[in-house]
């Protein structure tokens, strides 16, 4: 047994050595080459016709294919004029855009490098369709429902939205071999038992809740453990395996129960890294997998890579914490209580700012933040609320051997603070108070 476990370590480090260079190749293709300008979580629907009309004038079939409940285009881009049939859709979620953003990437490198070996592969073994859009109202509003109020990823059976019965007739009248399911995760998922957040997570989908396998379920994980080892170089340990729940009103569940198994890969986040980072990875991952596709090679692909993947955990991560803060509550200003806070930013477009909140008080010796602060030597308080949970993470910051009357009418203008933490960010005294 420990033989066998060594042998397919051995294997997976040369195969990754392997996918270290096309990785590289590919990274420098998009660096160069991408289309995509706008941070994903900006773009709106009128920001995707400008993408397509590109890819249009480069030669790319795009088509309306539908409309959205609030009567908004829905398109379909096609690339390729292959026997194998692979379908690619989008921001069934509103909110969840970056894939969005990198198959249009995908596509137009793709249409320019038709010249190439591994694009003219592509082009002459595979046929891709890509709605890159699905749910352009929710786009729109920057929400995960349609305007019906409906999850559209869980109107897989009932079809009572627009986009879900496009969906289905979409698969339907074309029979893919293979469905790729793009969305995002929450930014604070972990990969594993680990405080890492899961910038991305991937999981093949079961057709049904036995979670029987097939040889295109087989398929799917040898491609899942390419892309794996494609975008490992750049984001180790922040890969992880997403929850592999039976969901039958889910449409990657029914999906591969209808004869088109499905890889679901989901964007997280990842600390100082941006919004364009996480589309290269994508562009990566699905372009490795693409040109395996075309090329045959998936089929001496280990699983190993894909078996290996740590589950996706959560609750373990805050954005900041300020350890062993003195908060103060003006109303009882002697009842001074030494405690951790915790503080998470809310998910917005890039082109607006976040609110952060506190999300919880106490001891978070357990938790890690992504940011995290010594604010011993501190007495805080709320700047225009008291620090509480769900309530504003706006505070002030005073050094433990000032006299301070927390009475004050204008406190912060009476007794000017040390540091004022707001929105996310120091806007008076960054680094007063220490990072950990």
């Amino acid at each position: 047994m420990h033989v066998v476990i060594l042998v397919s370590l051995l294997l997976l480090s040369l195969s990754m050595n392997i996918y270290a260079q096309t990785s590289a190749e590919l990274s420098e293709i998009w660096e160069k080459e991408h289309v995509s300008n706008i941070p994903p979580s900006n773009v709106r629907h009128k920001d995707l016709k400008v993408y397509l009309e590109g890819l249009k004038k480069s030669g790319i079939k795009v088509a309306e294919v539908g409309r959205s409940f609030s009567d908004r285009e829905i398109y379909q881009a096609e690339f390729g004029k292959g026997p194998l049939k692979v379908f690619l859709w989008s921001q069934m979620h509103g909110d969840e855009p970056t894939a969005t953003s990198a198959v249009i990437d995908l596509l137009a490198i793709l249409q320019k490098n038709r010249d190439k070996d591994w694009a003219r592969k592509i082009e002459n073994k595979l046929t891709i369709r890509f709605v890159p859009m699905l749910n352009p109202d929710g786009a729109e509003a920057y929400i995960r429902r349609n305007m019906q109020g409906l999850d559209i990823n869980r109107d897989a059976l009932s079809l009572r939205s627009p986009e879900a019965r496009l969906l289905k007739r979409l698969r339907e009248e074309w029979s893919p071999e293979i469905g790729f399911n793009l969305h995002n995760q929450n930014a604070l998922t972990t990969a594993g038992n680990t405080y890492k957040q899961a910038a991305i997570s991937f999981l093949v989908v079961f057709g049904d809740a036995r979670k029987t396998s097939n040889p295109g379920h087989e398929r799917n994980k040898r491609l899942v453990s390419a892309m794996i080892q494609a975008i490992h170089g750049y984001i180790p340990g922040n890969i992880g395996l997403y929850d592999d729940g039976y969901t039958p009103t889910a449409f990657g569940d029914s999906f591969s129960a209808w004869g088109t198994p499905v890889i679901l890969i989901e964007t997280g986040a990842l600390h100082d890294k941006s919004e364009m980072f996480l589309v290269k990875m994508n562009f990566i991952a699905i372009a490795t997998a693409l040109k395996l596709l075309a090329d045959g090679s998936e089929k001496n692909v280990s699983p190993v890579a894909y078996d290996q993947l740590p589950h996706n955990t959560s609750g373990r991560l805050f954005y900041f914490i300020f350890r062993n803060a003195s908060v103060v509550n003006s109303a009882r200003p002697n009842n001074v209580v030494i405690t951790d806070i915790g503080a998470n930013t809310v998910r917005r477009r890039a082109e607006f700012t976040s609110p952060t909140i506190v999300s919880r008080l106490g001891d978070l010796s357990a938790f890690t933040g992504l940011q995290e602060f010594d604010a011993s030597n501190f007495y805080v308080v709320g700047r225009f609320q008291s620090l509480a949970a769900d309530n504003f993470a706006e505070i002030l910051f005073y050094r433990k051997d000032r006299q301070i009357d927390w009475a004050a009418v204008d406190l912060e203008k009476t007794f000017p603070p040390d540091a004022i933490f707001s929105l996310g960010k120091w806007v008076k005294g960054e680094g007063i108070v220490p990072k950990k």
